[in-house]
């Protein structure tokens, strides 16, 4: 064998080469993993055990002739590729790569680069990897992954042994962690160096279900809930990830390094409820105590008082030691004022859509084609028809004619059913359900049919039969077709695939809506995310459907609410939390929301479920970009005395606000105007005549001078005091002052929408406005 430093002409190429590719890597990697290709085996695919180990060890011999020695090379080594290909995969520094790629025998040598797999597309989609390849100025990069930052989760628990919560490539648990592995019933449930911590609190629920078995004494997850939402916060990577083949591609969540720990306070639904107050606050209480970083919650009501809302009260005193609060903002919209969650100490998150679908067509006798989404594993032959007929045509003799329209249980009639594909419309009962009842009734397939109120909003569901769901629109054209022949007749086709979709994001009509009825001077939901068919973790104690019906079992599953949005969310904080552990949870807030996007990716403005414009009643400040957040320039900060102050400013009393702050506290003896909170969006919901608010501005990058830039509301003027500031070091504050005056003629009652923007040419803070007369 020729020594590694053995050179040629045609080698020195691909050493250019090699040296090109090492130009993008990261500076703080010592040594990273190669491909070291030797081209193919000259043995036969029938080698024995003993060649196959000779080969390895030639492997060992040719490496350590280029490090010095063969110990060394063994434990470089982690894959020597023996049979077919021949080559081996290495830990190796920069420089070894490029001197083993001038050896004669060597083809090439390539870095063992993340290749574009699709399970969370969204990470890619919002900018954090491109291409499976993942660019030294990304977050995860410059924040190494949310590395040890904790993020606490409030849900049904979590699947311990799912490849998301693997702890391996992860060090010692952090020294403030102070949690424990609360396994209570369950002796298999197991927590890990990534999985750090698991509690239950089963009490409020119990106070309300009655007497539990020991099946509810465990903070293992038997719904799913918990650990999708859990693994997209801070799931570790894992590839080959993929609900029955769709999607497949490498899951992580936002913060692949960070550590995560379950809080299991919600159970199979009492009087349609599964988390309870007591419970809520009681894993608030405990996680605070733990030491985590981070809260994540998907989980909420109607808006009610503070006062009376458990997850605002544990929430407030979450963020007084330093714990950022991201919730969900609901999912009862497209109606205006349906938003949860809405304390002004709380991140909110509403849900948009990404660049990846799963389209399923149907295809009519009359060849008109309806693009929908599934993700049915069984499949109608291909393009072989089959007679279509609305369900109402399928209703049972004594059922009611909009049970059946909506497939309901018990409401159609299996010899009307039997063979055809069923037109079902959506609402009321479950998607998935549908398709049950559609099978059930003897059913080959069924097209899912928006209502007016879905409009556009198609998700993919893992439907028990061949099945698709369609637009409004596209619904209303397949009834006609129905009404226009004697014998329609139809297909679908089966799922697939398909990245780079557009329009994209545009807002999930299902995500609730502001303005917020408890504060209308605080804009809410604060910030969108992707929150439409996020494939993540799932339990195996049920199906993907949650249906008693479902015998199948996944580790992965495509999930669509605000509660997929929100720990998106979570896991970009923990990135922050990292990258910057100085900054407040308001500052952390501030930096997410001004450095959003309202555009998709047409560059057009964001529209709602029926493509119509949408507005920061749907989106907040907009869709998040994490990248620009780690370097917003300014943030509006806020401390625990400002939540108060705002507290006064609402009509409690001393009283309270002492008893909420544990400190000594009394109301600024100056009136407190709400419109005058330090929050990165601006809210005038009474403007009668002019008002003035003001805001102060903290500078968290360079020294630089920034220009304001207003995008007047419609029908009212605006003016900026003063229009430039400029700040010489970080840390240092300044105050502004926005003056809005109705203009006559303007329409009275209607809310109009702007946007402030301070730019100092490389930075620009944005801030919604939002007026009312």
């Amino acid at each position: 064998m020729r020594e590694c430093s053995a050179t040629s002409l045609y080698y020195l190429l691909l050493s250019f080469l090699l040296f090109s590719a090492l130009l993008h890597r990261p500076t703080f990697a010592a040594k990273r993993s190669y491909v070291v290709y030797l081209g193919a085996h000259s043995h036969n695919f029938e080698a024995s055990l003993i060649d196959l180990d000779q080969v390895k060890d030639g492997h060992y011999d040719f490496l350590g002739s280029c490090l010095g020695s063969k110990d060394k090379a063994k434990d470089a080594i982690f894959y020597s590729y023996t049979r077919h290909i021949n080559g081996f995969a290495a830990i190796l520094e920069d420089e070894e790569a490029a001197q083993i790629a001038k050896h004669p025998r060597v083809v090439s040598v390539f870095l063992n680069r993340g290749r574009k797999l699709h399970t969370t597309r969204s990470w890619d989609f919002m900018g954090l990897e491109d291409n499976g390849i993942i660019s030294s100025s990304s977050i995860w990069k410059k924040a190494r992954f949310g590395e040890n930052t904790i993020i606490g989760n409030l849900d049904t628990g979590v699947w311990p042994e799912s490849k998301s919560f693997s702890d391996d490539g992860m060090g010692v648990i952090p020294s403030k962690w102070k949690g424990v592995c609360q396994n209570g019933a369950d002796a298999s449930f197991r927590c890990n160096r990534k999985l750090i911590g698991a509690r239950f609190f089963n009490k409020g629920y119990a106070s309300m279900a009655g007497p539990l078995n020991s099946t509810f004494e465990t903070p293992r997850d038997h719904e799913g809930h918990g650990s999708h939402t859990l693994s997209t916060a801070g799931g570790n990577f894992v590839s080959d990830a993929s609900v029955f083949g769709y999607g497949n591609g490498t899951a992580k969540g936002g913060s692949p390094n960070a550590r995560v720990a379950a809080y299991k306070v919600c159970f199979p639904p009492v009087n349609g409820n599964e988390c309870f107050d007591a419970d809520i606050l009681a894993a608030f209480d405990m996680a605070i105590h733990d030491g985590v970083d981070v809260l994540s919650v998907s989980l909420g009501g109607d808006a009610v008082p503070f006062f009376n809302d458990s997850v605002a009260i544990g929430s407030f005193h979450a963020v007084k030691h330093g714990i950022v609060v991201v919730c969900s903002a609901g999912n009862s919209g497209p109606s205006d004022g349906t938003v949860s969650n809405v304390a002004t100490w709380q991140i909110t998150v509403g849900a948009s859509t990404m660049d990846r679908q799963f389209p399923s067509y149907a295809v009519l006798g009359n060849n008109m084609r309806f693009k929908g989404e599934s993700l049915s594993v069984k499949a109608l032959p291909k393009n072989k028809l089959f007679p279509l007929i609305s369900s109402v045509e399928a209703k049972a003799t004594k059922a009611d004619a909009i049970d059946a329209k909506l497939c309901k249980a018990g409401s159609l009639d299996p010899k009307k059913a039997k063979g055809k594909i069923l037109v079902c419309l959506r609402g009321d009962n479950a998607r998935v359900d549908k398709g049950q009842e559609a099978a059930l009734a003897g059913a080959v397939g069924m097209i899912l049919s928006n209502n007016e109120a879905s409009g556009n909003e198609i998700i993919a569901d893992p439907h028990v039969l061949p099945a698709t769901h369609i637009t409004y629109t596209d619904g209303l054209a397949v009834y006609r077709y129905l009404n226009s022949t004697k014998t329609p007749v139809a297909y679908i086709t089966h799922p697939s695939t398909q990245l780079d979709t557009k329009p994209a994001p545009f807002m999930a009509a299902f995500s609730s809506k502001g303005p917020n009825t408890i504060t209308p001077e605080i804009l809410k939901p604060d910030i969108t995310a992707p929150g439409v068919s996020i494939i993540a973790a799932y339990t195996e104690s049920q199906g993907p459907t949650n249906e008693d019906f479902d015998t199948r079992r996944v580790q992965y599953n495509c999930v669509s609410g605000t509660s997929m949005s929100c720990p998106h969310v979570s896991g970009i904080v923990g990135l922050l939390k990292t990258l910057h552990p100085d900054w407040s949870p308001a500052a952390i807030r501030s930096a997410i929301m001004t450095t959003a996007r309202t555009r998709d990716n047409e560059a057009k403005p964001m529209t709602n479920a029926s493509h119509i414009k949408a507005t920061p009643f749907s989106y907040g400040a907009g869709h998040v970009q994490p990248n620009r957040a780690m370097d917003p320039g300014l943030v509006y900060d806020l401390t625990t005395t400002d939540h108060l102050n705002f507290l006064c400013a609402l009509g409690y009393t001393k009283s309270q606000i002492e008893k909420f702050s544990e400190t000594p506290y009394a109301c600024p003896s100056k009136n407190i105007s709400l419109l005058d909170f330090n929050y990165p969006s601006i809210t005038v919901p009474n403007l009668n005549g002019s008002v003035t608010v003001t805001r102060t501005v903290k500078n968290v990058g360079s020294p630089a001078t920034y220009t304001s830039h207003v995008f007047k509301p419609a029908g009212v003027s605006v003016r900026v005091q003063p229009k430039s500031l400029k700040f010489k070091k970080i840390g240092e504050e300044k105050m502004f002052k926005v003056t809005f005056k109705s203009k006559m003629g303007r329409a009275v009652g209607e809310y109009v929408f702007g946007q402030l923007k301070w730019s100092d040419g490389k930075h620009n803070v944005r801030s919604p406005i939002v007026v009312k007369s």
